[in-house]
């Protein structure tokens, strides 16, 4: 991708079809991704702080290293997906699935989501 395609910020993507586009890097603060399909998308170091991701399929996305500061992930499926080393803080992760996606190093203790999903991350995925 070139730079200008690389910078998504403050754009809306709703219900769009994204899967397995190469985002990796990009600057998607503030977009909205709402209900779009990214399953096996990579978006590995990618800057979405603030974006919106509500219903979002992600499933087997490649989120590692991503900051996803003060996202809103409400919904989303993250089934099979990476999430290594992501920065948590803030996001709002209620009502994901995300079970069996790999939260090595990822803060999830500092993302709001459901009790059952932080039992299931506290036996796997331990805080350091």
């Amino acid at each position: 991708m070139s730079e200008e395609e690389l910078d998504w910020s403050f754009t809306s993507h709703i219900g769009k079809d994204l899967r397995g586009v190469d985002l990796s890097g990009a600057n998607l603060r503030r977009a909205v991704l709402d209900r779009a399909d990214l399953e096996g998308a990579d978006l590995s170091g990618a800057d979405l702080r603030n974006a919106s991701l509500r219903e979002a399929n992600l499933m087997k996305a490649a989120l590692d290293g991503a900051d996803l500061r003060g996202a809103r992930l409400i919904k989303a499926r993250l089934g099979l997906s990476n999430l290594q080393g992501a920065r948590l803080d803030g996001a709002d992760m209620r009502g994901i699935r995300g079970k069996y996606a790999v939260w090595r190093d990822a803060n999830w203790w500092d993302a709001t989501m459901d009790d059952s999903l932080t039992k299931a991350l506290t036996k796997k995925w331990p805080r350091e």
